[in-house]
């Protein structure tokens, strides 16, 4: 039997670790239960950390713990996928292609930033969506740092006011006052269609970032979007044309387009529907987690975000739900009640809430300093030893907050 996992980023890694776990507890080998992992890179890209400097740090190696959990690591993108025959179709970097069979298949595809047709958006905006994106943009300003002071190389404009916009932005002004000379006096602008920013943070923790916003000498352009981009800067929907050489787009995500070739029903974000195991209803033997999903987390209507928090629960979930099926155990129902956010504000601190209402708990050096471990260690890989990697993807422990 064989399970194939489509992904290594949060949900796809502890999909694998999950069903690893599962299969050792029920004393099943890795030869009876094939657990092979499909992505570009045996690689977990840091993503919730590239607003940060030094983009290209922010991954962490997958292939030593794959090999300590005997999870076979295949190289390559799938391009197609068979629901009917069980297959899926590899295409490596050199191009060969390679046709996978499964028993059951997970995909833990990811999502992608969403790129409306905006005339110049392609040319001209720069991103934090994926390693090779940020490092884009960080090179970019330190090319910048070469120039002679102007209002378009000091200014930073950021598309979208929701969470990584505000990192963004927030992570900016240090950031530029640590390339620029120290006589610069650098302008960063987030624009939003919303009439507040953190649309979806809520009353309690909207102040608190404005007063950050502020502290921070960060301006505001809401009620406003994007109408062009060009070499002397963006227009916006209001008409005002805002003279910069940095436009950062972070304005809403969707579900990897892989998620098109499974015959199952998505919402608007591309998410494929799921039931309580994370099965697509549709098409036996499938199971879609993290950002390729969209799951209930409780019976109170509250669903699983695009989150690194989700992802990871909804991976361990997946995965040994899956690897159960084949198995013949009873499956776990995913459940995720706890839920919390924590909003890195730059030099203003952090904003550190929980529950579904956005509850305050903390804000300020006590909130960044909870950020800081969440960012360096919490969402890290498990050390590559059997037994500690095992035991770290317990669907019920897993982001158990």
């Amino acid at each position: 039997m064989r399970l194939v996992i489509v992904g290594a980023g949060f949900a796809g890694m502890y999909a694998a670790l999950s069903a690893a776990r599962l299969r050792d507890i029920e004393g099943v080998s890795p030869e009876e239960l094939e657990i092979a992992l499909v992505s570009p890179e045996p690689t977990l890209v840091i993503r919730p950390r590239l607003y940060e400097p030094s983009p290209e740090t922010l991954t962490a190696p997958l292939q030593n713990v794959f090999d300590a959990v005997d999870v076979a690591y295949v190289q390559g993108s799938v391009e197609a996928v068979d629901t009917k025959a069980g297959t899926v179709e590899v295409v490596n970097a050199e191009g060969e292609r390679k046709t996978l069979q499964y028993h059951r298949l997970v995909l833990a595809t990811g999502s992608r930033l969403f790129r409306p047709n905006i005339s110049g958006l392609a040319e001209y905006a720069f991103s934090i969506d994926n390693v090779d994106d940020a490092i884009a943009l960080d090179r970019h300003l330190h090319e910048l740092a070469k120039m002679p002071a102007s209002a378009a190389r000091d200014t930073i404009v950021v598309a979208g006011a929701g969470f990584t916009g505000i990192e963004a932005a927030t992570e900016m002004p240090s950031r530029l006052r640590t390339l620029f000379d120290k006589t610069a006096n650098p302008r960063v602008i987030i624009i939003d269609r919303s009439s507040a920013v953190a649309p979806d943070m809520g009353e309690g923790a909207r102040p608190i970032i404005e007063d950050a916003l502020r502290r921070l000498g960060v301006e505001t352009r809401l009620n406003a979007g994007v109408s062009s981009l060009d070499k002397s800067g963006v227009t916006l929907s209001t008409g005002e044309h805002i003279e910069t050489m940095t436009v950062i787009w972070a304005a809403g995500m969707r579900a990897n387009p892989v998620t098109t070739k499974i015959p199952g029903e998505r919402d608007k974000f591309d998410r494929l529907l799921v039931d309580g195991c994370l099965r697509v209803p549709s098409v036996p033997g499938v199971f879609a987690t993290g950002d390729a999903a969209r799951a209930a987390c409780d019976d109170c209507g509250n669903y699983a975000l695009m989150s690194c928090q989700h992802a990871t629960r909804m991976g361990a979930f997946a995965g040994n739900n899956a690897a159960a099926e084949l198995l013949g155990v009873p499956p776990r129902q995913y459940h995720q009640k706890a839920y919390v956010t924590c909003l890195d504000l730059g030099d203003a601190g952090a904003l550190f809430t929980r529950g579904w209402d956005r509850e305050v708990e903390m804000v300020g050096e006590k909130a960044k300093a909870t950020k800081q471990e969440i960012n360096t260690v919490w969402i890290y890989p498990p050390k590559p030893e059997r037994a500690a990697a095992l035991a770290s993807a317990d669907p019920e422990r897993v982001t158990d907050l």
